[in-house]
C-alpha cells in the first residue's frame, strides 16, 4: 500500500486545480485520488467556536445576571450545513495510507485557521506540512509542492488568528447582550465595528456642524493666464466693500515680474496595489463595494489565474521575484504597445525600491501571474480590476514622468500673484501627455496692467465619506485587517446601524443612538488599534495570544460593568405608529433580504407583515409591467399598480394543471416530430388540449 498525502484546500475549486496538477485523477464525492497523494476540500469555515448556549445551559437565555461569560475554555463545533464534508475529512484522516496532511488552504490568518480547526477536530496526529502560493497557476502549485514547509512554521499564524476569533466572541458577543437585554433591542457591537461606525459618524458631525460662509476672492488676469491673491487668510475678504476698496487702491500702480524659477519635477509610478488600495481606487472610479472589488479580485485569482493572492496588505515583491518579471511581461503582450518595449529591454524594473523583503509580510502586492489571460472569459467588472492592477504593474517597467515647471511672481507693491505653468518632458509611466496652455512670455521686471475680477465663493461643507474613504480611515486605525474590511463593512449594513446611498455612507438613527449607549472606549479606535497591533505582535511571535486573551478577558468584564451601569435612555426609531391587528401593540419596521417588513414590538406576539406589496413574475395584461402580489380578505390577489387591473390568484391546484410554457414548448417538439409512428392516445389529448388553448 502505497503512502498518500492529505491535502486540504479551502474550495472544491482549489482543489480541483490542485487536483491536476499533482496527478489526482479520481474524482469521488468528497475528494480526488492519485498514487501518491488524496486532495480534499473545505467550504470555507467546517468549525467555528462553541456559542454560549452549548458551553452552559444558564447562557440559553439573555439576562444581565449572567454577563460577563467568560468561559475556561472556548470549544469549537461543526458549523450547521456542512457536517458532510468535515465527516469525509475524518474517514480520510483515518486512512491507514494517509501518513501526512498538507495545509492548502488560503496563506493567510484566515485560511490557516480553517486547517487547523479541522485537524484538530478530527485528532489528526500524523506530520503536517504547509503550502505557501501567492497565485493559483499551475507552476506556482508545482513549485510550492516542492518548497513545502513544516505546519509549525506557521504556528504563530494560527495563534494570532484564534487569539483574534476568541476577542471577537467575548468583546461581541457580551456587549451585544449587554446592550440587547438592557435597552430591549437587537443592538449588535463589536471590536472593530463599533468604532468603524464612530468613524462615519464623526464626519457627520463636522457636515451637521459646518455653516457655509460667503468670502470674496481676488483674481489677476495676464493674457489667458489667471493667478489668485496669494493670502496667509483665503477667506479673509467677507464684505464686498473692503475687496472693492482693496482692488481699488491696488489698480493705482501697474505690476512687476519680480521672480521667475524654472525646476524640472521628477514623478516616479506608484508601486502596485494592496487590497485596501484597489478597493478604494474601484469605488472611486467604479462606485464598486469593497465586498464586490474583493470578489472580483477573488474571482481573477482562483477561477481564471491572471492575478496574485488578493487578501495582502503589501505594496512590495520580494528580491527573488525579479526574474519572473520577464514572463509576467509576455502573459500581458497584448494589453497595451508598450509591454513589447519593456520585454525587449529584458523585463528590466525601473522602479527598484518595489523590490524589499522586509517589507513583505505574509505575501507580496497584487500582481499578475505569467498566466495569458483569456479577455473573452472576463465579465465587464472583471475586466476594469484587470486592467487596474496591470497598468500599475506595468508602472514598474516605465520611466518616471517628467515635466518641467515654471514659478513666475507678480507684485503689486507688497501683494503677490503667482502663475504656474508645467511642460511635460518624458510622459513616462503617465500615458497621457498634458496639454501645455499657450503661455505669456515672461521677463524678469516685466510690468503687468492691473486686470483684476473679484469672485464671489462660498466655503464648501465637508463630504460625507464613501466606502474609499472609509477604507482608507480604516487602514490609517488598523482597524480589521484587508480581508476582513469589506465584511465589517457590510455586517455594519446588515445590522441597520449604517446606510449606503447615493453620496457615500452615513449612520442610521439607530446607529447613533448605539453610538451615544456604547462604551466611550469601543467608540474611539484606540483600544480596537492597540488589540490589532497585539494581534500583528501574536503573527510574528513577538507576544504571547495568553497573555493578551487574559487582557481581552479584564477588558470585556469593565465594558459590560460600564453598560449595567448606564443612565443612558433609548428611543426605538424603528417602532410606527401603526398598530399590531392582532395584540394591539406598536409595530417595528425591519429590513430584510426581500425588503422591508412590520413585525410586532410586542415579543410574545409573532405578528409579520410585509410594508410594500411584493411583485411578482406575473404581468400585467394592459402595460405588461410587473404585477404586485396583495393580501386580501378572501386571499391572494395580483395588482397593477401603474393601471389598477387587477387579478384573480390561482391556487397551487389550479397552476399545477396547467401547463408552463416551458412545459408547452418541449410537448410540441416531442409530437411534432416527422419522424413519429404512430400518435399514442396521451400524444392526441395534449395536442387537442393545446388547441383549445
Amino acid at each position: 500500500m502505497a503512502n498518500k498525502q492529505l491535502i486540504i484546500a479551502e474550495k472544491p475549486s482549489v482543489a480541483k486545480d490542485l487536483s491536476k496538477v499533482l496527478g489526482a485523477n479520481q474524482k469521488n464525492k468528497s475528494y480526488y485520488e492519485g498514487p501518491t497523494v488524496i486532495v480534499t476540500w473545505a467550504l470555507g469555515h467546517l468549525l467555528g467556536l462553541k456559542m454560549p448556549e452549548d458551553i452552559n445551559k444558564e447562557w440559553q437565555s439573555w439576562q444581565m445576571e449572567t454577563l460577563p461569560m467568560v468561559p475556561k475554555n472556548l470549544g469549537i463545533k461543526p458549523l450547521p450545513k456542512t457536517g458532510h464534508q468535515l465527516k469525509a475529512i475524518k474517514q480520510l484522516a483515518n486512512r491507514k495510507d494517509v501518513t501526512e496532511a498538507v495545509i492548502a488552504t488560503d496563506a493567510g490568518r484566515e485560511g490557516e485557521l480553517v486547517a487547523r480547526w479541522i485537524l484538530e477536530y478530527v485528532n489528526f496526529n500524523k506530520p503536517v506540512k504547509r503550502l505557501w502560493i501567492s497565485s493559483q497557476t499551475d507552476k506556482a502549485i508545482k513549485d510550492g509542492f516542492k518548497k513545502l514547509r513544516p505546519a509549525k512554521e506557521y504556528d504563530n499564524l494560527y495563534y494570532s488568528a484564534l487569539a483574534r476569533a476568541k476577542a471577537d466572541w467575548l468583546v461581541g458577543l457580551n456587549v451585544t447582550r449587554a446592550l440587547t437585554v438592557k435597552y430591549q433591542d437587537s443592538l449588535s457591537a463589536g471590536r472593530v465595528q463599533t468604532p468603524t461606525l464612530s468613524l462615519v459618524r464623526q464626519q457627520e458631525k463636522k457636515i451637521e456642524g459646518f455653516r457655509p460662509q460667503i468670502y470674496f476672492s481676488v483674481e489677476l488676469q495676464v493674457q489667458k493666464e489667471k493667478a489668485k491673491l496669494v493670502q496667509s487668510n483665503p477667506y479673509a475678504f467677507k464684505e464686498r466693500n473692503d475687496v472693492e476698496a482693496f482692488v481699488k487702491k491696488l489698480s493705482e500702480g501697474k505690476g512687476k515680474v519680480t521672480d521667475i524659477q524654472e525646476k524640472t519635477k521628477t514623478e516616479q509610478a506608484p508601486l502596485p496595489y494592496d487590497l485596501t488600495e484597489i478597493q478604494r481606487e474601484a469605488n472611486q472610479r467604479y462606485q464598486f463595494s469593497a465586498k464586490k472589488t474583493l470578489s472580483l479580485v477573488q474571482s481573477l485569482y482562483e477561477f481564471h489565474k491572471i492575478v496574485t493572492y488578493p487578501r495582502t496588505d503589501s505594496k512590495y515583491l520580494t528580491t527573488d521575484m525579479r526574474a519572473t518579471m520577464k514572463e509576467r511581461l509576455q502573459a500581458v503582450s497584448d494589453f497595451a504597445p508598450e509591454v513589447k518595449t519593456y520585454i525587449k529591454d529584458g523585463g528590466q524594473v525601473k522602479l527598484t525600491k518595489v523590490f524589499q523583503n522586509e517589507k513583505v509580510t505574509d505575501h507580496h502586492a497584487l500582481i499578475p501571474t505569467e498566466q495569458r489571460p483569456r479577455y473573452e472569459k472576463l465579465s465587464g467588472d472583471e475586466q476594469k480590476i484587470y486592467n487596474m492592477i496591470v497598468t500599475r504593474f506595468l508602472g514598474l517597467f516605465a520611466e518616471p514622468h517628467r515635466t518641467k515647471q515654471t514659478k513666475v511672481t507678480v507684485s503689486f507693491g507688497k501683494e503677490q500673484f503667482i502663475f504656474r505653468q508645467s511642460k511635460v518632458e518624458v510622459a513616462g509611466w503617465k500615458q497621457e501627455k498634458e496639454d501645455v496652455v499657450p503661455s505669456v512670455d515672461w521677463t524678469l521686471g516685466m510690468v503687468i496692467p492691473p486686470n483684476f475680477t473679484i469672485n464671489k465663493e462660498l466655503t464648501a461643507p465637508p463630504k460625507p465619506l464613501t466606502e474609499g474613504t472609509l477604507l482608507g480611515l480604516m487602514e490609517k486605525h488598523s482597524l480589521g485587517t484587508p480581508a476582513t474590511r469589506a465584511e465589517i463593512i457590510e455586517k455594519l449594513i446588515k445590522s441597520e446601524l449604517m446606510e449606503r446611498n447615493t453620496n457615500g455612507l452615513n449612520v442610521s438613527p439607530k446607529g447613533k443612538q448605539l453610538l451615544e449607549l456604547v462604551n466611550p472606549s469601543l467608540v474611539t479606535p484606540e483600544l480596537t488599534e492597540k488589540w490589532e497591533k497585539t494581534l500583528e505582535a501574536i503573527a510574528k511571535g513577538k507576544q504571547s495570544s495568553t497573555v493578551f486573551l487574559k487582557e481581552i478577558e479584564q477588558d470585556t468584564k469593565k465594558l459590560v460593568n460600564e453598560i449595567r451601569q448606564s443612565e443612558s435612555k433609548y428611543q426605538d426609531f424603528s417602532i410606527t405608529q401603526k398598530k399590531c391587528p392582532e395584540c394591539g401593540s406598536n409595530l417595528r419596521e425591519k429590513n430584510t433580504k426581500d425588503g422591508k417588513i412590520y413585525i410586532c414590538s410586542n415579543q410574545d406576539c409573532s405578528y409579520r407583515r410585509r410594508k410594500d406589496p411584493k411583485v411578482s413574475n406575473h404581468r400585467c395584461s394592459q402595460c405588461h409591467r410587473k404585477m404586485e402580489i396583495i393580501d386580501g380578505k378572501n386571499g391572494a390577489y395580483f395588482k397593477c399598480k401603474y393601471c389598477s387591473i387587477t387579478e384573480k390568484m390561482q391556487d397551487k391546484k389550479e397552476r399545477s394543471k396547467k401547463l408552463s410554457k416551458h412545459e408547452e414548448r418541449k410537448l410540441v417538439k416531442k409530437y411534432s416530430q416527422k419522424e413519429e409512428p404512430e400518435e399514442s392516445a396521451l400524444a392526441q389529448a395534449l395536442k387537442a388540449a393545446m388547441k383549445q388553448d
